[in-house]
């Protein structure tokens, strides 16, 4: 799918809207972006159910059932779901929509045999506390898209460990190699891994489309400057088929 990206997540109603991505090059933000309310931190909890300390970012994606994020694989490959919680729009101890419960994990056998970078990635179903609602009706969600080519535009926010608010970039997504897309911004420290890379951004706080997470290659980067990120791929399309058909079970 290298060749041809396809948007595999972009819901409306009750139907499936496929897209093709733009072309290389074209531009892609065509307004200055705000900060998505897709956008959140990943808590620690505490034995007690309490808020620790945020150490990832996730995101809200467009999934028929409404409650699905996506993140990078290694932000929870040492933890349970019952552990994790999220916030989204997370500022300064403000949580507007509330704290979301991670249910449960869904990672590629490809990353849980043996870690591969290429499949650095990762979605979780939420849920609230003594509610039935879904988190996408209040935050909306990110389409995702697989096989984009490199050289758009992508707009990153992320939450860096021991800040109170998010931090955002924009700037171009470049090839690293055939499956890894590179980009610099500075901020960029542990605690921003699983930030998505979005293009299409057509008006302040819109949530856009995913085109991967700050991970796979040295998780993410070993310098705050330059990040990394997956290329989605079939094996994220398939892990979204996956994670679609049980997250409602």
């Amino acid at each position: 799918m290298t060749a041809a990206a396809v948007v595999i997540a972009a819901v409306v109603g009750a139907g499936l809207m496929i897209l093709t991505a733009p072309a290389v090059g074209a531009p892609t933000l065509t307004a200055t972006p705000g900060q998505a309310q897709t956008v959140g931190a990943l808590f620690t909890l505490t034995p007690t159910g309490a808020l620790g300390s945020h150490f990832c970012t996730a995101s809200v994606v467009d999934s028929p059932t409404g409650n699905l994020l996506v993140t990078a694989a290694h932000c929870v490959s040492a933890r349970s779901a019952g552990e994790v919680a999220f916030v989204p729009d997370y500022a300064d101890g403000r949580m507007p929509y509330g704290i979301w419960m991670v249910t449960r994990v869904f990672v590629d056998q490809a990353w849980s045999s043996s870690a591969d970078p290429d499949d650095d990635f990762a979605f979780l179903v939420v849920s609230q506390r003594g509610s039935k609602a879904n988190i996408q009706q209040f935050t909306g969600g990110e389409a995702i898209e697989t096989g984009t080519p490199a050289g758009q535009k992508v707009k990153v926010a992320g939450y860096p460990d021991g800040a109170g608010t998010v931090i955002a970039c924009v700037n171009t997504a470049m090839a690293y190699s055939p499956t890894q897309f590179v980009f610099d911004c500075g901020g960029f420290a542990d605690g921003t891994s699983g930030s998505p890379l979005l293009v299409g951004i057509t008006a302040p706080g819109s949530p856009g489309t995913v085109i991967g997470v700050i991970g796979g290659f040295q998780q993410g980067g070993d310098t705050p400057s330059v990040s990394y990120a997956a290329r989605f791929s079939t094996d994220m399309a398939a892990l979204y088929r996956t994670a679609v058909a049980e997250a409602g079970s």
